[in-house]
């Protein structure tokens, strides 16, 4: 039988132990005797004293992810059919909305629903309605383009098939295009719902009770900003790093069947 060949380069796995023995080896040094600074003493038992508080954050923002995750994915896939409708009056305003999302930032985005939309409709948003709005619409513009995308790739001879067939247009993206087209819209739908999980960390600019919002709290009561903020930090990583893990294996997988 022929021998696959080695695997050259270094796992991911060890890219990840690397920057977690890093943070160790910061922590621990603390850049002791710099500038004649004295070294800071860490107290970690901070980090335990408020784990019920850090926990409850990041039940938060993984819940929030999901339903923010959800809802742009709705928001893009109707936007991305309404682009390629052919319907020149409803393709155009669609886009000039989904660039609008894609080219602002996040946290202006967040601030200009949560504070200026009630002054200007008098509708009142709650922080979390007004996150999830942001959110989502921030998110599902990229959705938008990245399921667009998949859709043109599919050849123009699937669509002729399911018409030669008798099928209707919706039934011909509904059984033919959409289940080929996501197989490729898989990774980057990964990689951007990871993105999804980190913008969360912005909500905290309007108290919404994330992972991030929950450790400031805790640093402005213990006066302890680094403990917490290195949990924090951690328990990202220790979310993200096997989601981004799990998006590569998608990149790789996609790319070999092709």
């Amino acid at each position: 039988m022929r021998e696959e060949p080695a695997r050259k380069g270094v796992p991911a796995a060890l890219w990840g132990l690397a920057a977690v023995v890093g943070i160790a080896l910061l922590v621990r040094l603390a850049w002791p005797h710099a500038s004649g600074v004295p070294a800071y003493r860490w107290h970690f038992h901070v980090i335990w004293d408020y784990r019920r508080e850090l926990l409850a954050g990041l039940w938060y923002t993984v819940l929030f992810t999901v339903v923010c995750i959800v809802c742009g994915f709705l928001f893009g896939l109707l936007t991305a059919l309404a682009r390629i409708s052919g319907v020149r009056a409803l393709a155009v305003p669609v886009r000039a909305l989904i660039e609008l999302f894609r080219c602002t930032p996040l946290l202006v985005q967040l601030v200009w629903i949560y504070y200026a939309l009630p002054v200007l409709t008098g509708l009142q948003l709650s922080a979390p309605v007004a996150a999830a709005i942001s959110l989502s619409l921030y998110g599902g513009a990229f959705y938008s383009e990245i399921i667009r995308g998949g859709i043109l790739s599919i050849d123009s001879g699937q669509t002729e098939a399911g018409q030669a067939l008798g099928m209707m247009p919706l039934q011909v993206m509904r059984r033919v295009i959409l289940p080929q087209a996501f197989r490729k819209m898989v990774p980057p739908l990964v990689s951007q719902s990871i993105m999804q999980l980190k913008n969360t960390s912005l909500l905290s600019v309007i108290a919404v009770p994330d992972l991030l919002y929950q450790a400031q709290s805790a640093a402005q009561a213990t006066y302890r900003p680094l403990e917490l903020y290195t949990a924090a930090a951690v328990i990202y990583f220790l979310v993200l790093f096997p989601a981004t893990l799990l998006a590569q294996k998608l990149e790789i997988g996609d790319k070999g069947e092709h």
